[in-house]
């Protein structure tokens, strides 16, 4: 059992691409360790040889189809969605597959200045020696480029837009300029820009016209399928589940479709018969927040219950998922635990436990 908390998804999923590798019989384009169609097959599941490839995204297969495609050409890709999509979990496994590398990354923020995304200074080295090579510190993206790799810019439109505009150079010139060596750095083959962003959240900066220009935009929805999204929060949950040492509780698919149905009729803003407006919160109440309430509820279970995974456990989280302006978010939970969760009966323990948290 490894003590590294979260490995890369090159490390957790390695038999899964060498098995790719060693069957992989199609050109691949520069610097590529897999062909794109292993990186379909990688991504969305398969067989190969005796092996079945496990899916890691369940979704539209053309949408991953277009975003490998795009990144065999000179374009970027930006994953478009809304909170909990699954963006950058595509991403990092694109960059796995592609590069063999997921961890040239960038963190976009508020915060985040040019530095973070062209190149920093060894100011030590820089007082000593004035500007040289030595005392330039290479960013992801520099580091990507010069070894002909991915880099990853997550929550891209976190970042201010003059921040983002430094990366219309890189994009169209595929070259990063050093004006103080009076040099640059050239995009080796297999150099390529995979962004994630949402314009769902508070406090987003609108991507430039030019920068969008520079993109090929792949949109990831939500699933519309119950029973999709019950497979995706069911195994995401076990995998997680496995790496932080919970048991998993017999009765999961059972929880999680009762989560899910709350989540889906609040998020759509109905019942799921269609009888019933229902206000919606402002909270996204998405797959992946989902998922944190469903490992929650484990490691309630496993410590505090004895093994068991209930409503009494689950409740909690939940409303933490449902409530984040207490004034807005409370009134709309009140109103549909009063007309729609009190009179299903099996929903009656949801119901008892939510009304006497909120």
């Amino acid at each position: 059992m490894t003590e590294v908390l979260r490995e890369p998804v090159e490390k957790t999923y390695a038999d899964d691409l060498e098995a790719l590798k060693a069957e992989d019989h199609h050109p691949k384009p520069a610097g590529w360790v897999l062909s794109p169609q292993a990186v379909v097959t990688y991504i969305v599941g398969g067989k190969v040889g005796k092996r079945q490839i496990d899916a890691k995204y369940v979704g539209d297969r053309r949408l991953i189809e277009t975003a490998v495609a795009t990144l065999a050409t000179d374009r970027a890709l930006l994953l478009m969605g809304v909170p909990g999509t699954a963006k950058s979990w595509v991403s990092e496994h694109m960059a796995a597959a592609i590069s063999g590398d997921s961890t040239k990354i960038i963190q976009c923020t508020a915060g985040t200045d040019e530095n973070q995304i062209r190149y920093g200074w060894n100011y030590a080295q820089l007082l000593a020696k004035g500007p040289s090579r030595e005392a330039l510190v290479p960013t992801p993206l520099f580091r990507a480029m010069e070894s002909g790799s991915l880099c990853r810019l997550e929550e891209l439109t976190r970042m201010g837009s003059d921040v983002q505009d430094t990366l219309i150079t890189v994009l169209s010139e595929k070259m990063l300029p050093i004006p103080e060596l009076n040099d640059a750095v050239y995009a080796q083959r297999g150099f390529n820009v995979i962004a994630t962003a949402n314009d769902r959240d508070k406090g987003v900066n609108e991507l430039s016209a030019a920068l969008k220009r520079r993109f090929n935009v792949v949109v990831l929805p939500l699933p519309d399928d119950l029973d999709q999204e019950i497979q995706i929060v069911t195994r995401r949950v076990g995998e997680m589940a496995r790496s932080l040492d919970l048991p998993a509780p017999k009765n999961v698919v059972e929880e999680v479709t009762r989560v899910l149905a709350i989540f889906r009729e609040l998020r759509g803003g109905e019942t799921a018969d269609g009888k019933t407006t229902l206000k919606s919160p402002s909270a996204t109440l998405s797959t992946a927040e989902a998922i944190a309430v469903m490992v929650s509820g484990f490691s309630h279970a496993a410590y505090f219950n004895d093994g068991i995974l209930n409503a009494e456990g689950l409740a909690p989280n939940v409303l933490g998922a449902i409530v984040k302006d207490p004034v807005q978010d409370k009134a709309v939970l009140e109103e549909y635990l009063e007309t729609v969760l009190k009179k299903r009966r099996d929903f009656a323990d949801y119901y008892t436990t939510l009304t006497e948290l909120v």
